[in-house]
């Protein structure tokens, strides 16, 4: 898809949406006084963005070019919380190759993604001596995952991150938390067998002593898992939900993507997100408050318009995180970042 073409396409659907949205949306963000979250004593703000949704340092991705020229001033994550893309121990090349998205299939009308994109980035170790998250002035968060095959090589990689981290952490200007992404659909793990090694990971991690939030997936983390972190004292706060791998019996896959077989399957199925999430998440965040989780929960996944960040907060989220809104709906990352920052949060 040429570039121009791409513009066009996404104008088109932008004032379509927009159309929709005057149908629909019939109550304005109120402003209101702010309760960031807070883990540590550290102020994260009421949204974070979603893993990698700004790259790995806040460079942006090739495409944002053609957002700002387009919506200058609506795309603009002015007023979110930094989350770098997800790092690993070693360099991983993941499925992604050249500006086309083989490893993905994006629908702006629906507002879906499927992506396979197999957490690609440069390793540990050349990030970080980069020295880009040192300069940063305002608390954010680093992404890492174990991608080893078995538990024992996943704990042992985790822990080397956590090393190296270690060694660099005095020259970091601001503070910074840990966004442990224990649910990627796209790395070929047992995730059950992942969520089982939240504990030790937890216990690994703690070597930081900065805030810990794991990140998890409702596909993969019981209600009953998930309350075992609540006594836990490592954890600080947690994150869901991750993409859904395709196959999730909880999304009529024919109604959301016109086919039962993945379009990806030769990557291995890819992972979902966009506007089907937001209400299987937000049910899920219920349930667990319900199960008397009393930990901040940044909850997210679907977050498309203004409404859906209400419908995070009546959930019982702490706060949000902005992932897919930011690519299907670019127009609107400004919108749902005011929201956020105008509600009071648990």
């Amino acid at each position: 898809m040429s570039h121009c073409f791409f513009a066009l396409y996404l104008k088109t659907a932008s004032i379509c949406d927009s159309f929709t949205q005057t149908l629909i949306l019939t109550e304005p963000c109120q402003l209101n006084k702010r309760c960031n979250m807070q883990l540590c004593g550290i102020d994260f703000g009421n949204i974070l963005g979603a893993s990698g949704v700004q790259g790995f340092f806040g460079e942006g991705w090739w495409f944002h070019n053609i957002y700002k020229m387009l919506w200058r001033k609506q795309f603009d994550f002015s007023g979110m919380t930094f989350v770098s893309k997800t790092v690993t121990l070693r360099q991983r090349k993941g499925n992604v190759k050249g500006f086309l998205p083989s490893w993905a299939r994006i629908d702006f009308f629906s507002g879906h993604m499927l992506n396979a994109m197999g957490l690609p980035n440069r390793g540990i170790e050349t990030i970080v001596t980069e020295n880009e998250w040192q300069k940063r002035t305002k608390p954010f968060m680093i992404s890492i995952a174990s991608v080893e095959p078995i538990t024992e090589k996943r704990l042992e990689e985790l822990s080397e991150i956590i090393l190296c981290l270690k060694m660099f952490q005095k020259g970091f200007r601001a503070p910074f938390g840990l966004q442990i992404n224990l649910s990627c659909p796209n790395t070929g793990h047992n995730l059950s067998e992942v969520i089982n090694e939240s504990e030790e990971a937890l216990i690994r991690a703690s070597f930081l002593n900065v805030p810990l939030m794991p990140k998890y997936s409702i596909a993969s983390a019981p209600i009953q898992a998930i309350m075992e972190l609540n006594k836990n004292p490592f954890c600080h706060g947690i994150c869901v939900s991750n993409t859904l791998p395709f196959g999730f019996e909880g999304i009529d896959w024919q109604k959301v993507l016109g086919t039962k077989v993945s379009p990806l399957a030769r990557l291995g199925g890819g992972g979902l997100s966009g506007k089907t999430l937001c209400p299987l998440v937000c049910e899920w965040i219920v349930r667990l408050s319900d199960a008397g989780f009393t930990k901040p929960i940044n909850g997210g996944g679907g977050i498309l318009c203004a409404q859906d960040v209400k419908r995070y907060h009546k959930a019982g989220a702490s706060s949000v995180f902005l992932g897919s809104g930011a690519t299907l709906r670019p127009w609107r990352v400004q919108e749902i970042i005011r929201c956020a920052n105008s509600l009071t949060w648990r």
